[in-house]
């Protein structure tokens, strides 16, 4: 005789298959929004050329220009590949920002500066947009899952992953800002030139991997695009028929 209080092995396969498809989705949306390893790879090196150069050669016009030029071979590669222009050129105009900034200040620790002051907002942002119950990672991963903003009124699960995650995200980047600021107050380029550098991949990778976990553990986004198109045609059909 069957058992009704446990779930049958076509149920459980069912329930990993849409498990599986979720976690999929998930890190595929993940790679998209954050530009995956590659991307957080490109976001670094541009601050390890100059730092390395800056320390052997104590100058800051070569170590600005080199990083820059650096920088625009990668996102000219990235347009090549056809990637999309975000990935290409957000990292473009972040160094050269801060190459500009310390040329003209005179004072090698600016090229970074401009990265630090971003990284800091982005975490107060983080903080209070999930305080403000509209988490940044809801903003940013809605439509990329076709869910837009339908987690916060329709999806509750959704809404706290994208909570969590935006508190994670937050909390992380407070952290790194909090190691950074001193450095760029007290110490040399060359400390924390390195140090940025050793601080660029591991957050952000921890970040990444947090809201993995919570998003993989939520209930699927609801396809908002999909059920618009679905009414789009149910309306079509209903005047057809009414003809």
């Amino acid at each position: 005789m069957p058992s009704f209080d446990k779930p049958t092995d076509q149920q459980e396969a069912t329930r990993d298959a849409q498990g599986a498809d979720s976690r999929a989705a998930t890190e595929a949306a993940l790679f998209e929004a954050f530009g995956g390893v590659r991307g957080m790879v490109e976001t670094t090196v541009p601050g390890l050329v100059f730092v390395a150069i800056y320390t052997v050669k104590r100058d800051i016009h070569i170590a600005a220009i080199a990083a820059l030029g650096l920088s625009l071979l990668l996102g000219i590669a990235r347009l090549v590949r056809k990637d999309t222009l975000k990935h290409a050129f957000s990292g473009v105009f972040g160094v050269a920002f801060g190459a500009v900034f310390a040329m003209m200040s005179g004072d090698a620790k600016n090229f970074y500066l401009p990265g630090m002051l971003y990284t800091l907002g982005l975490a107060v942002g983080y903080i209070v947009s999930a305080l403000a119950g509209y988490p940044l990672m809801g903003l940013i991963l809605g439509p990329v899952f076709k869910e837009n903003l339908s987690w916060r009124t329709r999806n509750p699960g959704r809404k706290v992953a994208y909570t969590k995650a935006s508190w994670a995200w937050g909390l992380i980047l407070l952290a790194k800002s909090a190691v950074l600021f001193p450095l760029y107050w007290w110490g040399d380029v060359t400390q924390l030139g390195w140090v940025k550098v050793a601080l660029g991949i591991p957050p952000m990778l921890l970040s990444v991997y947090l809201t993995w976990i919570f998003l993989s553990k939520a209930p699927p986004p609801i396809d908002v695009f999909a059920e618009m198109e679905a009414a789009e045609r149910a309306e079509r059909e209903a005047e057809a028929t009414a003809r």
